[in-house]
């Protein structure tokens, strides 16, 4: 399979013989060697000549040279025909191509009978692989004939490729599937039809409802059932407040889609085709399209590649065509009459690029079998892909506030006129709108109110806790002209930011505790040296997927490297961390039960399947942060165990949180069994040492490396005492660090957890009395709370 880098790399050494015809060699040229005394030429390594050579037209010498070379590459065929229009938008590069080849083959009285024979196997290659493609459901370029070309050097195999190739097909296609964390909750029911009786009361769209099926969600949540028929039905703006995992992604993605098809059928005239398209030059934007929709999904493979201009192929019938970057995104005409066919239609904004990524997951899984085509940008992959995926005119676009601002200031078509917009989502309003918060999202409101305003436009907000009211300070409450927030007032404040005009229909299904009812919350008080110990005890006790919460990234990137230290394996999750990592560490989390160490950052949205524990190893700062958090775990109808680590400094954020949630009853403290506390100690305390050690370590390496590409680029002698450290203070420490290491290792492979004893002593009364030993790691973690609230109320009643 030929790919177009190695075209591009050689044409820039093609155009240096441009007109040239090499007869004779390169000869070598004696230098006096006196010429390099003063060093002005010490970079030169030799000088070469070229006698025998004869100026030509370059078109001439493509035409000699495509004669002699039939067996090379195609990728230096093609290059001889691009050089002479380098100007040339990429499209009609490839038109005039096609034009020049033909014309050069009926002018040219050499032309081989041979030449004529591969035109004929070009054309049959065509052929098949357009019943490749049709076979893949796709349709094949008209354009094809110009990459297959190059297959002529190869014609006695030509047929047994293309049977190996179908023969290929199914394994092929299957690996389009990208795996992701939501994969799991997406394709779960894929293999039986589930009843969805229960979503046709609520006007949902037939094709939807031919994906909710495939799907295998029978019924609708809470949410979903009094969101869907006010916004489809009654076209009403949407405020929606529910708990964590209670379903609020598809109750503004089915209203979006079904506003979409709307407009679809309302435009038939000027909509293009999204099922299939029968004219030629629509064959080209759907095959790119249906083949890239999953490319441009942003998994790790596709953040690595974004810089690239080619995208991975994922069909041998169609690769050639998948291959070729080089589109007509730049004909202008071509692009306005596009952006005036198909507007962006629906805008959903996200805070987090993980939880923009999942949304547009599901909003892909609903609208598979409408045709509707959606993009994402977000920051941490390149600007010009994205630009590239919005050419391609989708008509959901869901983004984060700052790269869609970017692309707005930049005046992409497809973004200049938001006047048509007709669904707006803002996912997670409550922290979106915050003072201080993502500035970019109050100049896009900004906008969207004023120049751009759609009086036909509907708004979705919906948040877990959009309805939740912090109590006034009493220092806010003396103040002459304060206001007391409440929950009314909250709503009319985010509706005036949002720009909600009318009245809109308001769902608050949230509990008083703001807390999901399957959660269950617990509480370890502790000195803040202690958090570790109880940390590592939590996690070496109960094992399973859990995610564990920090306010800082340093306090992730000190729990990543003790807990790496304890053979832990945890994964850490921060903004640091470059995005196709975070992503990668997102995917290998949902696959395994294994620990995620993280920030704020994935506190809200995200939809992991199966987390039992969430860990908060800092008290959150403020009740929002501490609902989400625990939304994390128990979603769906599930159970989930939330723990927070309380020390001194948590204290105050404690008690706000608690006194804002209402709690009636205290949280109970988490059981945690003392004889197993002194080992825990031992491990975490060398493991401490190991840590400080290994820091000090690369600091005084990364510090001496730097000083000495200084002193190199000076050109200047460095003391050493300008170092840290030096040799025998450094092999001291590394003996004391390979005695730590081992002494831990040794201490690892001691079980913590001892739950049989194994040696028999004779007693008078024939038994042993054992002491009570750990149910251990046979019990989770929500059997050992309840157990103990049981005892808890047995002693109260006997009392």
């Amino acid at each position: 399979m030929e790919t177009k880098r190695g075209r591009r790399f050689k044409s820039a050494f093609k155009r240096k013989q441009k007109g040239i015809e090499v007869i004779g060699k390169w000869k070598a040229v004696h230098i006096d060697p006196n010429l390099f005394a003063d060093e002005e030429f010490g970079d030169i390594v030799c000088l070469e000549e070229l006698t025998e050579y004869k100026l030509v037209n370059s078109s001439k010498v493509g035409k000699e040279k495509g004669k002699k070379r039939k067996a090379e590459s195609v990728s230096e065929e093609s290059n001889e025909e691009e050089e002479e229009e380098p100007v040339v938008p990429p499209k009609k590069k490839k038109k005039n191509k096609d034009l020049r080849s033909k014309t050069d083959k009926s002018a040219d009285p050499n032309v081989t009978a041979m030449d004529l024979l591969v035109d004929k196997e070009a054309n049959y290659n065509k052929v098949i692989k357009a019943a490749n493609c049709e076979d893949l459901g796709r349709v094949a370029e008209s354009t094809s004939n110009t990459v297959d070309a190059p297959k002529k050097k190869k014609k006695k195999v030509a047929k047994a490729k293309v049977s190996q190739a179908q023969e290929a097909l199914p394994s092929v296609t299957t690996s389009k599937k990208v795996k992701n964390w939501t994969t799991e909750v997406l394709s779960a029911s894929a293999d039986h039809k589930a009843d969805v009786s229960a979503w046709r009361n609520l006007f949902v769209p037939e094709p939807v409802l031919r994906a909710l099926s495939y799907l295998g969600f029978s019924a609708p949540t809470p949410i979903q059932a009094l969101a869907l028929p006010s916004a489809i039905r009654d076209n009403m703006d949407v405020l929606g407040a529910a708990e964590t995992g209670s379903g609020k992604t598809l109750a503004f993605a089915i209203p979006m889609i079904h506003s979409v098809l709307q407009w679809q059928k309302s435009n038939s005239s000027t909509t293009r085709n999204d099922s299939v398209s029968k004219e030629s030059h629509q064959h080209h934007d759907e095959t790119r399209w249906e083949n890239g929709d999953e490319a441009e999904k942003l998994t790790h493979q596709q953040v690595e590649d974004s810089g690239d201009e080619d995208d991975a192929s994922f069909t041998t019938g169609c690769v050639k065509v998948l291959e070729n970057p080089e589109f007509d995104y730049s004909d202008e005409t071509h692009t306005v009459g596009s952006h005036k066919k198909r507007p962006l239609l629906g805008l959903v904004l996200t805070p987090t690029r993980e939880l923009a990524v999942q949304v547009k997951h599901h909003i892909d899984a609903v609208a598979k079998f409408t045709g509707i085509k959606t993009a994402i940008l977000v920051g941490g992959m390149a600007a010009q892909k994205q630009e590239r995926v919005l050419n391609r005119k989708p008509e959901i676009v869901i983004a984060t506030p700052g790269r869609l601002w970017e692309l707005v200031k930049e005046r992409h078509p497809h973004l200049s006129n938001l006047r048509r917009l007709r669904c707006l989502v803002i996912d997670e309003a409550d922290r979106m709108v915050e003072k201080g918060h993502f500035l970019e999202l109050s100049q896009l409101l900004e906008i969207l109110n004023n120049s751009q305003y759609n009086p036909q436009r509907q708004t979705f907000v919906f948040s877990a806790t959009l309805t939740l009211v912090h109590q006034t300070p009493t220092r806010v409450i003396q103040k002459k002209n304060a206001k007391k927030l409440d929950k009314k007032t909250k709503l009319e404040l985010l509706m005036e930011k949002v720009g909600i005009k009318g009245k809109p229909k308001v769902i608050d299904l949230t509990r008083k505790e703001a807390t999901v009812e399957t959660l269950t919350e617990t509480r370890i008080h502790c000195n803040t040296d202690e958090k570790d110990y109880y940390l590592y005890y939590f996690l070496l006790q109960y094992p399973g997927r859990t995610m564990v919460f920090a306010n800082s990234i340093d306090c992730v990137k000190r729990l990543s490297s003790l807990l790496t230290i304890l053979k832990c394996d945890p994964l850490p999750l921060h903004a640091n961390m470059h995005q196709k990592q975070r992503l990668k560490n997102l995917e290998r989390f949902a696959e395994r039960e294994c620990v995620l160490l993280t920030t704020d950052v994935a506190a809200r949205g995200l939809d992991i399947p199966n987390v039992q524990h969430v860990i908060h190893y800092q008290v959150p700062r403020t009740s929002e942060l501490y609902v989400h958090r625990s939304g994390r775990t128990a979603r769906a109808a599930n159970e989930g165990l939330s723990l927070l680590l309380i020390g001194p400094d948590d204290l105050i954020n404690f008690r706000k949180i608690y006194k804002t949630l209402e709690k009636t009853e205290e949280l109970p403290f988490f059981p945690v069994e003392t004889k197993c506390m002194t080992a825990i100690k031992e491990r975490m305390n060398l493991a401490r040492q190991i840590e400080k050690a290994e820091f000090f370590n690369s600091r005084a390496k990364q510090h001496n490396s730097w000083l000495q590409q200084a002193a190199e680029a000076l050109e200047i002698d460095v003391d050493d005492d300008m170092f840290m450290g030096n040799e025998q203070e450094e092999s001291q420490k590394q003996k004391m660090l390979k005695g730590m290491k081992n002494q831990l290792k040794h201490m690892l492979s001691q079980p913590l957890f001892k739950v049989l004893m194994k040696t028999k002593y004779p007693t008078q009364s024939g038994k042993l009395l054992l002491p009570q030993t750990s149910a251990g790691i046979s019990e989770s973690a929500l059997g050992t709370v309840s157990k103990q609230q049981a005892k808890k109320k047995k002693s109260i009643k006997l009392n």
